[in-house]
């Protein structure tokens, strides 16, 4: 084996058989209904999600009052909790396991501009007005649509004051443009 030069570790597990039919086909309606960038996003949740479910695996293989898994345990189910993925009913590490890509892509700051909020017409839309900084989350302006929003900060989610999108914001560059000339040539009329 090579040395192995990378700076960070890894974010996403490429697929084991890459032309599984059922597969693909289940990735590119992940891809269309989330509104994603490509197959690299969706492998990037799984491999997320994989290694929390093997943590969870692991510690379910523990005795019941042991204190590893008493303490990681509950922090791992509060971090899922605070994320929105699991309930206040679902604080067991058997609902651990029970997650899905879907539950993960729909805490996405896309999906909620999108779904949740109504700030945008389509999925996609959503996805240029967090790209080109329309939306902030409290005070901070998130410009990454893969932005995971806690269920305290997805009240907090709205347009950035510098959004000519926002209510009370300042007009964009074409209106402001279109009000000047309007104040320029108001005084004259048609001629005909």
């Amino acid at each position: 084996m090579g040395k192995n030069y990378r700076n960070r570790s890894k974010t996403s597990k490429t697929p084991r058989r890459p032309f599984e039919k059922e597969r693909l086909d289940r990735e590119l309606k992940l891809i269309g209904v989330f509104g994603l960038k490509n197959k690299r996003e969706v492998w990037r949740v799984q491999y997320t999600l994989a290694k929390i479910r093997s943590v969870a695996r692991h510690l379910m293989t523990l005795p019941e009052k042991d204190t590893q898994r008493e303490f990681q345990g509950s922090a791992l189910l509060m971090r899922l909790s605070k994320m929105g993925l699991l309930d206040e009913k679902e604080q067991k590490l058997d609902y651990v396991l029970g997650l899905t890509v879907e539950k993960f892509l729909s805490r996405r700051l896309q999906t909620c501009v999108f779904s949740t909020l109504k700030l945008a017409k389509s999925i996609h839309h959503s996805r240029c007005l967090i790209r080109q900084r329309h939306i902030r989350v409290g005070r901070n302006l998130v410009n990454v649509p893969s932005f995971m929003v806690n269920v305290d900060s997805e009240k907090l989610v709205e347009y950035a004051h510098t959004s000519p999108l926002g209510n009370n914001a300042r007009p964009g560059r074409v209106k402001r443009k279109k009000l000047a000339e309007d104040a320029e040539g108001g005084g004259d009329g048609d001629d005909v």
